[in-house]
């Protein structure tokens, strides 16, 4: 009997000191770890590519925005602010309607196949609309000048990116509506476009938010 209790305390404290060992280990020592090597070498990216103006965080690299004008009276859907650069549409943004105590966004794919009605006439307003909001003051927009990524959203509805052609696209607009030369606003389209990364994996690509923030800095100067 008192052999056997003893084999039991003696294998339970056994036990207990292998929980107490891989709980500090894999609790508290590995996550520290971790996390020192991502501060100490990818600072950038463990924090969350934050993206900062005049100081302030005002986005993530990683994570497209939308820049509309106040949603008006018997509008289902807001308007762009066409001062800005625009990114892809988010066809593939939903509302949260299982916790309505939350208002969240939620991101995801539009999930129409390519012969779908409803992803034909989306593409099809879409590509009208930047027809019309991009040609001005004597600079005529062809429909088959229309980029793809400009009437089609991404998987998850929140990229952050366009191709340098849409953002060319949208350069005489912007000057207009800035009070800028073309010259100027393809000068600021050029220098934030990014290469494919190590030379060939992707497609060149600008970032929105970086290149509207430019923008406000240039028209500030102005």
């Amino acid at each position: 009997m008192n052999n056997s209790v003893t084999n039991t305390a003696r294998l339970l404290w056994a036990g207990l000191r292998a929980l107490l060992v891989l709980t500090v280990v894999t609790g508290v020592i590995y996550p520290l770890a971790v996390t020192g090597v991502a501060q100490a070498l990818f600072n950038d990216k463990a924090n969350g590519s934050e993206i900062k103006s005049e100081g302030k965080v005002v986005g993530s690299s990683l994570i497209g925005q939308s820049y509309n004008l106040p949603l008006k009276k018997g509008e289902k859907t807001p308007a762009p602010d066409l001062k800005w650069f625009q990114g892809r549409p988010q066809n593939g943004l939903g509302s949260n309607s299982v916790n309505t105590q939350y208002k969240l966004i939620l991101s995801g794919a539009t999930n129409r196949s390519a012969d779908n009605k409803d992803l034909i006439d989306w593409v099809t307003a879409a590509k009208a609309a930047v027809v019309k909001d991009n040609s001005v003051g004597g600079y005529t927009v062809k429909p088959a000048d229309v980029p793809a990524d400009a009437v089609t959203s991404s998987g998850s509805g929140l990229d952050p990116d366009i191709s340098p052609e849409y953002a060319d696209l949208q350069v005489h607009r912007i000057a207009e509506q800035n009070g800028l030369t073309a010259t100027q606003v393809q000068k600021l389209v050029d220098d934030h476009t990014d290469g494919r990364t190590l030379g060939f994996i992707g497609e060149p690509r600008v970032n929105v938010l970086e290149l509207n923030i430019a923008l406000k800095e240039l028209v500030a100067k102005s």
